[in-house]
This record gives C-alpha cells, structure tokens and sequence, in this order.
C-alpha cells in the first residue's frame, strides 16, 4: 500500500506522449512554492540568454537589483546581481518541459551562447535531458517525460535497480 497518486491535475506538466504540447506560459500571480536565484555579473546578457534561449519571459524587473523570469506555473527563477563565476559548478538545476521543445531549445540556446549546450540525453528513469550552462556559468536542465512503456530497458532498470514497480 503507498501514499502516492498520480497528481497531474496539479501539476502544469502534461502527461508525456507523442505530439504534447507545451502549456502556455503562466502570467498568473501566486505564492511561489519554490523559485531559483541565480546570481549574474550582467543582468542584461543573462535576461536575454534565459528569454531568448530558454523561452522564460520577464515577469517583473527592478532595475539594477531583481530580475523575476518564469517559464511554465511554477518555474520561477530570480536574477541577481554578483560577482562573475569562475565556472558552472556541480549544482544543476531542472525544469520540465516536452519532447517536441528539446530541439527547439537547445537550437535557440545555440543561437544566443553556441557551445552552451550538451545532449539530449536518454535517461534510465524515463527522461529526455539538455544540459544548459548559462552565461552566468548557471548548470541547467531541461527534462522532458518519455511516454512510460513497462517492457523498456527504462521500466527493467526501475525494477531491478532502483527496487521497485515500474507498471503501467
């Protein structure tokens, strides 16, 4: 017996399967259950990468101090002012998205910061992944939901390795 139940009603993330589409962008205001600060030496190189190569948009600005980008519900990141980072560290950070963006994404991420992308990758738990380092040397992860088949590699290597079910 688990405690557990598909929750996708709230959740902005859709199902995974061919052809999803991408909800659109969220410029509703709420208490925010969790956000990102990414500290930047250029607010304005760093809103552009985020908008133009991620797909956020500017929710709000202060300028010189805040800059507020969301994405979907929920996927909040704040800009702020530091000193320059020396190189992305260990630190990654994920935000959903579907299959049918993966291209689109890092192509666009290219575009902005060429050689800022990695991937995508097929993850063993089901996932399609682009690694993004930022201007502001933020590590970045765009992960999108494969369509879950019990038979795959993907469902035997839950089962076997991580030690429990993997149905439908």
């Amino acid at each position: 017996m688990t405690d557990t139940f598909p929750a996708f009603s709230v959740s902005p993330v859709p199902l995974p399967g061919p052809g999803v589409q991408p909800p659109e962008l969220f410029r509703g205001i709420y208490g925010m259950p969790m956000f990102v600060n990414v500290p930047t030496h250029d607010l304005e190189a760093s809103t552009d990468f985020w908008v133009n190569g991620l797909g956020f948009f500017e929710f709000f600005a202060a300028p010189g101090t805040v800059v507020h980008l969301r994405r979907w519900a929920f996927q909040d990141v704040l800009l702020v002012p530091a000193a320059p980072a020396a190189e992305a560290g260990p630190l990654s950070v994920s935000f959903s998205c579907v299959q049918g963006e993966i291209d689109e994404i890092a192509a666009a991420c290219e575009r902005v910061a060429p050689g800022s992308t990695t991937g995508p990758r097929v993850q063993p738990w089901g996932t399609l992944d682009l690694e993004v380092v930022t201007p502001e040397r933020t590590r970045i992860v765009m992960t999108a939901a494969r369509p879950w088949d019990p038979s795959s590699p993907e469902a035997q290597h839950v089962r076997d390795e991580l030690g429990f079910g993997a149905e439908g």
